[in-house]
């Protein structure tokens, strides 16, 4: 799909942002464990949609689950199906998904006293998962891994007879997904001794009946920081956020100060707009260890922008979607600039004038679509396989049509 920019004549943009697919995964497990929990306001995404399709099944009568690339739903369904005795499930995905690594999370629960066999090759998927009832209470586990690991194990603890004592190894990568894991099963009335070196989650057998109402995305509201900071003016209204959000992207806010955009909150959603006379710096670091997410997309504003960049904290880019740090590199470099990555760093060095009908390779990554397509307002340029957003974020070239971007 070929992009192009035509300014309009609306400066102001008001937007509605679908729920958090992070908040919703979660609290699908827990409304799995706790039918009277009342869900409003989920995702619409594919992630979302996979992992409430794959709960609504009688499981005593399935043989097969396949999650196609939703890597929250193998994680959350590998530890989630492991509890439920007498069900033996094959869980599959897309080529990709079984080359993501899912052996830290299989030991650990093997720990437990889970029954789960590698279909093919150990350590990855598919999985043959034998439910049954897990009796131990304590586990140690690698913490500078995904989170969703250690979220999984946290997110079927108040099942166990005893609850869950994780024991975190080495630092914490994504600690604000774990906190807000944390903080979705304390909503719900789950108790959770929560610190740096370990997590507890108190055994519960069922909640009073709870509500609760999804907040939307800040991973895909960054996408329109980004093209605010490549606009030359323009103001957005975007719904439906929390000040104290539990999403570690909501740190978007911070991250894009440094870019000239300021973030305003009021009631329920929040106001974008330039910083006036803003002096954008010539380099800017940053760790993003606690949220890697952010990464291709603040990388790709800098580029648009012309600012050199250093990122780090992204050791697990490697094991997503796609080698994002590789990705990032190979389609950055074709507008000209020079990337140098590491296994956990990104760094983009200065270049005078962007190419243009360049054409992003996406690696059926949903991220990498999104990521470029704010540059479509500094040159034409042309997203391979562009349906990959509805991973996470099913409407955004909707979106992208009413800021001009065509």
């Amino acid at each position: 799909m070929k992009l192009s920019y035509t300014p309009i004549k609306i400066n102001q943009f008001q937007f509605e942002i679908t729920g958090s697919k992070s908040i919703s995964n979660r609290y699908l497990i827990l409304k799995a464990l706790f039918p009277n929990l009342e869900l409003k306001g989920l995702s619409n995404s594919d992630d979302t949609q996979v992992l409430q399709k794959a709960l609504s099944k009688p499981l005593e009568e399935t043989k097969e689950i396949d999650i196609h690339h939703a890597g929250t739903a193998m994680r959350f369904l590998t530890a989630y199906l492991s509890t439920i005795p007498g069900s033996e499930i094959i869980l599959t995905g897309s080529e990709r998904m079984q080359e993501r690594p899912i052996g830290i999370l299989v030991e650990a629960l093997r720990t437990l006293g889970a029954s789960i066999e590698y279909v093919k090759i150990e350590g990855f998927p598919p999985l043959r998962i034998s439910g049954k009832s897990l009796r131990k209470d304590t586990i140690s586990i690698s913490a500078d891994v995904s989170s969703q690991y250690i979220t999984a194990l946290m997110l079927i603890a108040p099942s166990l007879k005893n609850g869950l004592t994780i024991k975190l190894e080495s630092k914490v990568t994504s600690k604000p997904y774990l906190r807000m894991t944390a903080q979705a099963l304390e909503s719900i009335g789950v108790k959770v001794d929560f610190d740096s070196h370990s997590i507890k989650v108190y055994s519960q057998t069922e909640i009073e009946p709870t509500q609760i109402a999804v907040e939307s995305d800040w991973s895909s509201v960054s996408y329109f920081y980004s093209c605010l900071a490549l606009m030359k003016t323009g103001t957005f209204e975007i719904s439906t956020f929390n000040k104290n959000s539990l999403q570690g992207d909501s740190k978007v806010a911070e991250f894009y100060k440094l870019l000239g955009i300021e973030t305003q909150f009021d009631k329920e959603s929040i106001q974008l707009s330039k910083i006036e006379d803003f002096k954008f710096p010539t380099k800017i670091e940053l760790d993003l260890n606690d949220t890697p997410d952010l990464a291709q997309t603040f990388a790709v504003t800098c580029l648009g922008l012309g600012v050199e960049c250093v990122l780090t904290g992204l050791h697990t880019l490697k094991v997503k979607e796609t080698d994002r740090l590789v990705a990032l590199k190979n389609e950055i470099e074709k507008f000209g600039a020079e990337v140098f990555i590491t296994t956990e760093s990104l760094h983009l060095k200065l270049i005078s004038k962007l190419h243009s009908e360049v054409k992003i390779k996406t690696y059926q990554d949903h991220r990498m679509a999104m990521a470029f397509a704010p540059l479509a307002l500094k040159t034409d340029l042309e997203i391979l396989n562009p349906e990959v957003v509805s991973k996470s974020f099913p409407d955004f070239w909707e979106k992208m049509n009413m800021l001009g971007i065509q």
